[in-house]
C-alpha cells in the first residue's frame, strides 16, 4: 500500500522483543494500549498459571495511581509503565529491600543514558532533583512472611519537558532529556527486566542493598519536609537506617521514618552523625 504524503506513520512497538523466556521475571510481556491500573492487572495476574513475574505494560493508564491515592498520567508511545507481581520469598521484616531492589533496578537500566539517584522512598530522580521514574509498591504480609508485593514503575523515557504539563514540567524531566536523544523503550524495559530480576534474586539470598541504596541516595544532608498524613516535619536527611528508614534530624531530636513524602527540598546542611 502506498504512503500517503503527509500521513504520519505509526510503528507498533515489538514490546515482545524484550521479554527474556524461562525467565522468572519477564518470562511474558502483556500489553495494553489502555487499561485501567497496571498494578491491578499484575495482581489479577498472580491467580494465573505463570502469573508470577509476567510484566504489565500499558501505553496508557485510565485509572493509575501514584504514592498517596494520586492518579498517574502519561502520554501514550512516550513512556513506561508497568507492574510485576511477585511473591518473594523473604521475611515481613524484610519487605522493605524489595522498594529498594527496584529502585536499584531502575538505577541500573537507566545508567547507560543518564546518571540517577534515589530520593527516598522510591523516586529516580535527575542531579537536580527533577524527578525520572517513580514506584508505587503494593505489599501484602501473613504473618511474619511477605505474601505478595505488586512492583510498579513509571519511567518517564522520551516525553520532552516541553511536551509535559505546567505543574509536571517545573519539577520533572526524562531519560531522554538528560541524555539528549530519543531511547528505544524495547531495550530500555528489556535492561530493566535483567536488572530487577537479578536484584530480586539478590534479596532472597539474603544480601545486604542498603549500602547501595546509600551510595545513590540523593537527599542526604538536605533541609526537608516530610509530610505524615497531616503532620509536616521539617529537618535534616541523614540517610536511610539498615531497615531503609528515612533519619530525619529535628529540632526536637531524631526521627525515623518507615513513610511519609518529602515535598519540600531546600540546601544542604553539615549535621554531625
Amino acid at each position: 500500500m502506498p504512503v500517503v504524503p503527509g500521513a504520519r506513520i505509526v510503528r507498533v512497538t515489538d514490546w515482545n522483543a524484550a521479554a527474556r523466556r524461562g525467565a522468572r521475571i519477564g518470562h511474558a510481556i502483556e500489553v495494553h494500549a489502555e487499561i485501567g491500573s497496571t498494578n491491578d492487572r499484575a495482581l489479577a495476574a498472580l491467580a494465573e498459571p505463570d502469573g508470577e513475574g509476567r510484566v504489565i505494560l500499558a501505553e496508557r493508564q485510565l485509572a493509575g495511581r501514584g504514592r498517596r491515592g494520586r492518579s498517574w498520567d502519561s502520554p501514550a508511545g512516550r513512556n513506561l509503565t508497568l507492574s510485576v507481581a511477585l511473591r518473594p520469598q523473604i521475611a515481613a521484616s524484610r519487605a522493605a529491600q524489595v522498594g529498594m531492589a527496584a529502585a536499584l533496578a531502575l538505577r541500573t537500566a537507566a545508567r547507560p543514558d543518564a546518571a540517577l539517584a534515589i530520593k527516598w522512598p522510591n523516586d529516580l530522580v535527575a542531579a537536580d532533583g527533577r524527578k525520572v521514574a517513580g514506584l508505587l509498591l503494593e505489599t501484602v504480609l501473613l504473618g511474619d512472611r511477605l505474601a505478595h508485593v505488586v512492583i510498579g514503575m513509571g519511567i518517564n523515557v522520551n516525553w520532552r519537558r516541553s511536551e509535559m504539563p505546567a505543574h509536571i514540567a517545573g519539577s520533572a524531566t526524562s531519560l531522554a532529556e538528560l541524555a539528549g536523544h530519543d531511547l528505544d523503550r524495547v531495550v530500555l524495559l528489556g535492561r530493566l527486566l535483567d536488572a530487577l530480576d537479578a536484584e530480586i534474586a539478590a534479596v532472597e539470598a539474603g544480601e545486604r542493598l542498603v549500602d547501595r541504596y546509600r551510595e545513590a541516595s540523593w537527599l542526604d544532608g538536605r533541609q526537608v519536609t516530610v509530610t505524615l498524613g497531616t503532620e509536616g516535619l521539617d529537618g535534616i536527611a541523614l540517610g536511610v537506617n539498615d531497615d531503609g528508614l528515612l533519619v530525619l534530624q529535628t529540632d526536637a531530636g531524631r526521627r525515623v521514618l518507615s513513610s511519609g513524602e518529602v515535598v519540600r527540598v531546600r540546601e544542604r546542611s553539615t549535621v554531625a552523625a
